[in-house]
């Protein structure tokens, strides 16, 4: 297996020097025109279908992903139809009834059954239970990479051994190599056995991100080793010039996407959360201008009961911070230094090759 190197940016100087012409100010939505975890066009229509207990349109949707080999959007659409499903499961269970064979209903139906075994307290037990399902699933269809994530997903859950979850990444990324769901899962697996190795999971994500195509969601990977490290306190500490050309990389994925679309949303929240936590401001406020009006739960469920609150008042923070030049606040609880990034230094991680 390859050794995973990762690469360094110096930091940028933040702020305006002295006489220099100041920006045009960024115009952002109001904040009662902020949408939470909004679903584009698509979505939207099966999951109104569906909380019509009619079924049809996800069916459709689902088979237009299978087809068109949009293993990006698929997972997307199965992790939310799934969630609707568990407050609102008369549609999945009539979809699943008339056609028990359906490699589209059973993916939705695994994911359903792991995020409800998830949140039990009898999760290990549970999730045990679910692995026929999830292996029916990805028997269903030999190309598709969603079934694999959900398996990594699960086998995090199930405190499954090292040497099982190598065997599902090698199947995972044959099918699909830059999948970045697989990858994500694949990382949050070595995060959780390996608590603490923040350097190893910057390696692993590194590499990933080097290997993607420019327009891979993959190429955010970095992204997100730089957010489980700015979560955690736990772990050698990682150089400051990492977690920036961690951002960096993200922020060049940022501008090729599409504006005025909710589907790069979830990136350009995550993105905005770790730059604010860098005090990367200016940086942040054009996160902020490109995601528009459309917040996502995740991160900042992490730090409030109340997602989109978080998200306005973070936005309001970010726009102080660049009116007046200096922060008014910072991300988390508290103040303290220990919110902030930590000096370190790098390190290296064997998982596969990709």
């Amino acid at each position: 297996m390859a050794l995973l190197h990762g690469f360094t940016r110096t930091s940028r100087v933040r702020g305006t020097s002295t006489g220099a012409a100041s920006p045009a100010p960024v115009v952002l939505p109001a904040d009662d025109e902020v949408l939470l975890d909004a679903p584009d066009d698509a979505l939207g229509r099966a999951l109104v279908g569906a909380a019509d207990g009619d079924h049809t349109p996800a069916v459709e949707l689902l088979a237009a992903t299978r087809r068109a080999g949009a293993w990006e959007h698929r997972d997307r659409y199965v992790r939310r139809l799934a969630r609707f499903a568990r407050s609102r499961p008369e549609w999945l269970d009539t979809w699943r009834a008339l056609a028990p064979r359906d490699p589209d209903g059973l993916l939705v139906d695994a994911q359903r059954a792991v995020d409800r075994a998830w949140d039990s307290p009898a999760r290990i037990e549970l999730l045990r239970e679910v692995s026929p399902l999830i292996t029916t699933a990805a028997r269903s269809d030999s190309r598709d990479p969603v079934p694999w994530r959900l398996a990594l997903d699960h086998a995090r859950g199930a405190h499954a051994g090292h040497t099982y979850v190598e065997e599902l990444w090698e199947a995972a990324v044959r099918r699909a190599p830059h999948h970045h769901g697989c990858h994500v899962a694949a990382l949050r697996y070595l995060a959780s056995s390996w608590h603490g190795s923040h350097r190893e999971c910057f390696d692993f994500a590194d590499l990933a991100a080097q290997d993607a195509p420019e327009g891979s969601l993959t190429q955010a990977l970095p992204l997100r080793a730089a957010f489980g490290y700015l979560t955690d306190d736990c772990g050698p500490e990682v150089r400051r010039e990492r977690l920036d050309a961690a951002a960096d990389r993200a922020v060049a994925l940022s501008a090729r996407l599409p504006t005025g679309q909710c589907w790069p949303a979830e990136l350009r929240n995550l993105l905005t959360y770790v730059l604010v936590r860098l005090e990367r401001w200016q940086d942040a406020l054009e996160q902020l201008r490109l995601t528009g009006p459309y917040a996502t739960s995740f991160p900042w469920d992490r730090d409030a009961d109340d997602p989109l609150g978080r998200f306005l008042e973070v936005r309001q923070t970010v726009r102080t911070a660049v009116a007046y030049g200096s922060p008014t606040a910072t991300m988390g609880s508290s103040d303290s230094a220990s919110d902030r990034p930590r000096g370190g230094q790098g390190g290296r991680l064997r998982f596969g090759d990709h």
